[in-house]
């Protein structure tokens, strides 16, 4: 009589429940559709861009898919053992993306806030950019940066009074 050991009949009663929990959530799916509509109507903004019926808003689609594919590429840096250097080069992309984002809004957008909005991001991504170039840098802090105060800062009017970053960006403490 051959017997399994407990390992392999432990794995193969994974891999049956895996395998029967996957046929049923398709099954599920394929049961009620309405329930899946959702994820079949909802895509990233970028694939959007070729739709005809958006041909008014190609250029900003365009433009905002270009933004996105340039930022991706651009984060995706080759480790180089110095951690810091290694979040400086994926964070600058990724600054940069938003910036373009924020200047395809300027150019096509029509709602004055979100216009004002735009404008902060882009000074403020511009700001931080600098604020990481010169962390890592030979030189010292520029003025933007002290050895007291490492993290980006920002000018008195753009700055509000509860600590976060203005324009809805992350909040930074010290």
């Amino acid at each position: 009589m051959f017997l399994f050991s407990r390992s392999f009949v432990r794995k193969r009663m994974i891999s049956l429940a895996t395998t029967a929990s996957v046929a049923a959530t398709s099954f599920a799916f394929a049961d009620d559709p309405p329930r899946t509509r959702h994820v079949r109507r909802a895509m990233p903004i970028q694939y959007v861009a070729d739709r005809p019926d958006l041909s008014e808003e190609q250029p900003f689609l365009s433009e905002n898919a270009a933004a996105m594919n340039k930022m991706m590429a651009g984060m995706t840096a080759e480790p180089t053992g110095d951690v810091d250097r290694d979040f400086v080069a994926m964070m600058i992309p990724h600054h940069q993306g938003a910036i373009d984002m924020a200047k395809a809004e300027l150019q096509y957008g029509h709602n004055e806030q979100l216009r004002r909005l735009a404008q902060g991001i882009v000074a403020a991504q511009r700001r931080e950019i600098r604020v990481m170039r010169d962390a890592v840098s030979d030189r010292q802090p520029s003025a933007a940066q002290s050895p007291q105060q490492p993290h980006a800062q920002l000018s008195p009017q753009s700055a509000p009074n509860d600590g976060s970053v203005a324009h809805g960006g992350m909040k930074m403490s010290q």
